[in-house]
């Protein structure tokens, strides 16, 4: 009967690859430091070492890098990372006017940035009705929708920066 025993660098060099493949697609280098955890089993392989100490060799290598390098290296790679928002994440906070009147049943608002959204009222504001050409501010993006609080304008800022209403 053959020891499967003497080929189990075979393993740990296909398990190497596997996970260096992974990494290459995922850029968050936990694969990375598992397949350098398991360059540290092959180098027990190597050294002789019985297959449950590789395997324990492997993990705490692993566990090791996942939780002392990799964190070093993730704010390393995000340091030059553009602090502006975009998408919806833009939109939050965003003065705007309404458009039509904004109810129960909804209405339009026009943001600072020209885009006409179907909007709502946030359900922490008390009023119930908004008149057209009253300030607004984004509070939240719900699929397709603007959820706003109606804001006042301070009057030495033209850019339409809000202030919540009180």
């Amino acid at each position: 009967m053959v020891d499967l025993t003497a080929y189990l660098w075979i393993a740990w060099l296909v398990l190497i690859l596997v996970f260096v493949i992974i990494e290459l697609l995922s850029l968050e280098f936990t694969f990375l430091m598992l397949s350098i955890g398991s360059l540290g089993g092959l180098g027990a392989n190597l050294l002789g070492l019985d297959w449950w100490l590789q395997i324990v060799v492997a993990a705490v290598l692993s566990m090791l890098l996942i939780l002392t390098i990799r964190p070093v290296l993730l704010r390393a790679m995000r340091r030059g990372e553009d602090p502006a928002r975009s998408n919806v994440d833009a939109l939050i906070g965003m003065a705007g006017r309404v458009m039509s009147t904004i109810n129960d049943a909804g209405g339009l608002v026009k943001l600072s940035n020209g885009e006409t959204w179907s909007a709502r009222l946030s359900p922490a504001t008390a009023l119930r009705t908004v008149e057209p050409g009253a300030p607004v501010a984004v509070a939240a993006i719900d699929g397709s929708i603007a959820i706003v609080t109606p804001t006042t304008v301070t009057p030495a800022d033209s850019s339409e920066r809000t202030q919540p209403h009180a």
